[in-house]
Formats: C-alpha cells, sequence, structure tokens
C-alpha cells in the first residue's frame, strides 16, 4: 500500500519515481540510486538489510522507512502525519522512471519528458488503451503476480487506479496461489508472462478445477514469447479472453492481437495501437513485407531518453527518422500489418519474463581467479522460456570439475542477483573471437 502512496504522491507533484528491483546487490542498487540523483528514498522494513546497505550510496535528503524500524530511517508515518493533509493546489504529471539493464552491463534509467499537464487531465495513451481496449473502470478488480518495479506492472497498477478500479498485488508469483486470489477476489483481469502461464497449465486439472474464474474477462501475457502450444492452452483454459501485447519499458508503441487472431496467425504479437510499424534493414532502409529487419515505432517525439546516457539514446533513434525508435528487436509484418518477432535484443536473456543482460554476468564471471574467458548466453528452457548458460575458458593447467563449476555460480551469485547467475557452466578449451576481439556467440548454443 506504501508503495503506491509513494507513486501518486510522485505523479501528483511532477517528480520521477523510480522502483528498485530489491534482489539487485548492494553494488547495483546504489548505482541506480546515484545515477539517478535520488533526492527522497523510501524502504520497506522487510527490506532492511538491503536498505541499511544503500543508506549512503547516494545524497539523499530525506529518508524514509515503512512497516518498521529501520537504522538510519525516518519513520514514515510519523512523517506523513505532521505534513499538512490539503491537497495541492498545482499538481503537475510525473512519471516513472525505470531502470533496465544495457549491453555495458550498467543499469539504464529509461526517462520520459515530463509532461505539463496536471495529473487529472487526459493524455496518457497506455492509460486510454487500458480502458478502451481492456474496459479497465472503476469496477475492475486486477490481479498483479509481478512486483512494479517492473514496467508492465506498474504501468497496469496505474491504469488501474486512474479510473478508480481495484488492484491486488501478490507478494510473489504462485500458480495455485494465483488461481485462488481470482477466485476470492473475483479479479477481472490479469496479467502474467508465459512462464507463468506455463506453471498454471502445469497444475493437477483437479486442483485448476477447485478455483472459480469466471470472473476473469481479461488475461493479458507480454514480456517474452509465448510458445504457440501454451498460447493455444490457455485460450482453451479459460476462453477467448487472452490478450498479448508487445512493448518495452521504452514505451516507443504497443501491438496487440487477441484470442482469435492469435489462433489464426500463431506466433504473431499483433497489429500495432499506439505508434506506427517500420521494418528496416541495418542502413534504415524499410523493407517490403516479410522480411526481416528492425522493429522502430514512429511517434510524434521519441518517448524517452536513457539518463545520462545521450549516445545510447541516439543509437535507439533512426538514422534519418529521429522521431522513430527501437530496442533492437527484429521482426517482420505480414500483408495485414501483423507483426512477428524473429529475435529478441542482441543476446539479450529472457528468464521468466525477465531480461538479463549476458555482459553483466559475463563480467562477474571474469573477476573469478580460474576463469580466463567467458561468454554467457541464453539456452532454451521449456518452462522459463531461457535460461543463463556460462561457457568458460580456464586457464592452461587447470581442470574443469562439478566442484569448480559450482564454486563459479557461487561467486557469481555474490556479484549480481541471482536470478541472473548462470544455471550451467560449461568448460571449453577455447571460445569463438573474430581477429578484433569479438565474440562469436552463435556457435554456443548448440553447445548449450
Amino acid at each position: 500500500l506504501e508503495a503506491f502512496e509513494v507513486y501518486w504522491a510522485a505523479l501528483r507533484s511532477g517528480l520521477y519515481f523510480t522502483a528498485v528491483n530489491h534482489h539487485l546487490s548492494v553494488e547495483e542498487a546504489g548505482y541506480i540510486l546515484r545515477d539517478a540523483g535520488v533526492k527522497a528514498l523510501v524502504v520497506s522494513a522487510g527490506k532492511a538489510e538491503l536498505a541499511e546497505a544503500v543508506r549512503h550510496a547516494a545524497d539523499v535528503a530525506v529518508v524514509l522507512a515503512y512497516g518498521g524500524e529501520v537504522p538510519g530511517y525516518d519513520d514514515y508515518a510519523a512523517a506523513l502525519a505532521a505534513a499538512p493533509s490539503d491537497p495541492l493546489p498545482d499538481q503537475p504529471r510525473g512519471s516513472m522512471m525505470l531502470y533496465s539493464s544495457g549491453t555495458t552491463g550498467r543499469p539504464k534509467g529509461v526517462r520520459p519528458p515530463l509532461s505539463h499537464k496536471q495529473v487529472h487531465e487526459s493524455g496518457d495513451p497506455f492509460v486510454e488503451l487500458n480502458h478502451d481496449v481492456y474496459g479497465v473502470d472503476a469496477d475492475t478488480v486486477y490481479l498483479s503476480p509481478a512486483p512494479i518495479y517492473h514496467s508492465a506492472p506498474v504501468k497496469w497498477c496505474h491504469s488501474v487506479h486512474a479510473y478508480g478500479g481495484t488492484v491486488v498485488m501478490m507478494e510473489r508469483f504462485d500458480a495455485e496461489d494465483t488461481l485462488r486470489a481470482i477466485d476470492e477476489h473475483k479479479v477481472t483481469h490479469a496479467q502474467f508472462v508465459p512462464t507463468m502461464l506455463i506453471r498454471i497449465l502445469k497444475l493437477d486439472p483437479a486442483v485448476r478445477a477447485r478455483y472459480d474464474t469466471s470472473s476473469l474477462r481479461v488475461a493479458v501475457h507480454a514480456a517474452a514469447p509465448c510458445p504457440v502450444e501454451v498460447k493455444a492452452a490457455i485460450i482453451a483454459e479459460w476462453g477467448p479472453i487472452v490478450w498479448e501485447y508487445y512493448g518495452s519499458t521504452e514505451s516507443l508503441g504497443v501491438t496487440l492481437i487477441n484470442s482469435a487472431e492469435a489462433l489464426e496467425r500463431p506466433g504473431s504479437v499483433g497489429r500495432p495501437v499506439i505508434g506506427v510499424l517500420h521494418i528496416c534493414d541495418e542502413d534504415g532502409a524499410e523493407l517490403p513485407t516479410g522480411e526481416v529487419g528492425t522493429v522502430y515505432f514512429e511517434r510524434e517525439f521519441l518517448p524517452f531518453s536513457y539518463h545520462n546516457d545521450d549516445e545510447r539514446t541516439r543509437s535507439a533513434q533512426h538514422p534519418a527518422h529521429p522521431n522513430w525508435g527501437t530496442v533492437g528487436d527484429l521482426g517482420y509484418v505480414d500483408d495485414d500489418g501483423f507483426l512477428f518477432l524473429t529475435d529478441r535484443k542482441a543476446f539479450m536473456i529472457i528468464s521468466g519474463g525477465v531480461n538479463i543482460y549476458p555482459q553483466e554476468v559475463e563480467n562477474a564471471l571474469a573477476l573469478h581467479p580460474q576463469v580466463h574467458d567467458v561468454a554467457v548466453i541464453g539456452v532454451p528452457d521449456a518452462e522459463m522460456g531461457e535460461s543463463v548458460a556460462a561457457f568458460v575458458e580456464l586457464p592452461v593447467g587447470v581442470a574443469g570439475s562439478p566442484e569448480l563449476a559450482s564454486e563459479i555460480i557461487a561467486f557469481v551469485r555474490s556479484r549480481v542477483a541471482h536470478y541472473k547467475a548462470p544455471r550451467t557452466v560449461t568448460f571449453v578449451e577455447s571460445l569463438p573471437r573474430t581477429p578484433t576481439g569479438k565474440l562469436i556467440k552463435g556457435g554456443l548454443r548448440s553447445r548449450g
């Protein structure tokens, strides 16, 4: 509850709101605080250890803790009680600035420009989309099985709150608990990643039958490729209420596909509803229907910049059209304008709907004294979509072993968030590199 109070306080004050993933390491979280230039930090006592560790990572003027005491932080409830409760006469619309990792391994802040409008004025296309397409209104009961430090859940919660609806937050995803929550709270709308749908479908049919999910009017999934078989199975389970969308933290644009369209065009992520699609080659020339290229969305203006990284912002823009933006995904459109993605950002791993960038993991692996060279890739995983696999070249005279592999994995887990650490380590004689030192990862996938 307090997290949403802070979120809406920022949005009603013309401020940026940055949610920090509590699974990050102290170094990772501290970097975000410094890079974002945080002026106020609000933490949960449930994450007191991390909160204490990052207290002095940045020069923060206001530090508050809710849900209990955290050394070095003032009490959130006491601070609110001492503040005036009168509504502010001026409530300029703020925005979220979320962080996603870049290919350099450092998290990058995705910073949209602040609006000149008041918070109650219309103009947020994503809020309006959720109302017009999914029917979000004051009677909506939305289930979020994912935390709000991810872009999609926080945007959905924002939309539901904006229309006066109800948000039901799960502390963590569990397949049966999800069905129980839908039944208990009469959930009307919910959002998932494909891994969650897979786990729901893997429940014993008798378990699924215990719960009444008939209140569910819209089930949305996104964030990772969904196996065609899984899509068909969840539509058969819940009926034609399943939608998929393709977008990004950068909010460049959105495509949508409903259940009937998905069954007719397996693998498509739909047609654009925000932005105009362009498929371009490496030089920026538009490609004809059916040819694979970089996916761009055309908007009136680029709806974001990468905080403190002008070069990366420019790299996301089309070379001739600065209002066309891309996150580096590849795909093609068919004759009816439906988008099919053929690859994700270069080398990015999507595991359980969470983006993992290999460079960050490689940087941590490279610090291990027994690692001479390393490459990290995503390999197919029936449940998670992809899992993290490391290929390690050892120094001369060092032999690989299961014990060393376990040691290397533990080493990485001590330096980055645990979900980023490799599930497997494969020892190789040498890694394929070009004469200029560029790693050729394509040949590694067959070994994963």
